[in-house]
């Protein structure tokens, strides 16, 4: 079974710089894709960025420039450094995995059968 454990969540200042962690376990070989997801107050969960087998990434248009996904298999480890945070940036993050080989890899929540429960960031202006 995989399971995955988010961290790194926090309250910070607009400008400010936050890099989540998600320790992922039960998933061995790392052939499909990995992704963060946040619900921000009053929105539904939306992609935030996604990275495949192949480290090919794709990100949030509102995201693109300031936040970089990436992945440590030794360490079972995805991580997500955020930059530049703005208060819009504000909710709960989430990490996914589709453990199953893909050809490509996309933002929708559909694709992902496994997930965190979710660290908080919080940015105020």
């Amino acid at each position: 079974e995989v399971q995955l454990v988010e961290s790194g969540g926090d309250s910070v200042q607009a400008g400010g710089s936050l890099r989540l962690s998600c320790v992922v376990s039960g998933y061995r070989h790392w052939v499909g894709c990995l992704a963060w997801f946040r619900q921000g107050p009053g929105h539904e969960r939306e992609g935030v960025a996604v990275i495949s087998n192949s480290d090919t990434t794709s990100y949030k248009d509102s995201v693109k420039g300031r936040f970089t996904i990436s992945k440590d298999k030794a360490k079972n480890t995805l991580y997500l450094q955020m930059n530049a945070l703005k208060p819009e940036d504000s909710g709960l993050y989430y990490c996914a995995v589709n453990p199953y080989f893909s050809l490509q890899c996309s933002l929708g929540e559909s694709g992902f059968p496994y997930w965190g429960q979710g660290t908080q960031v919080t940015v105020s202006s």
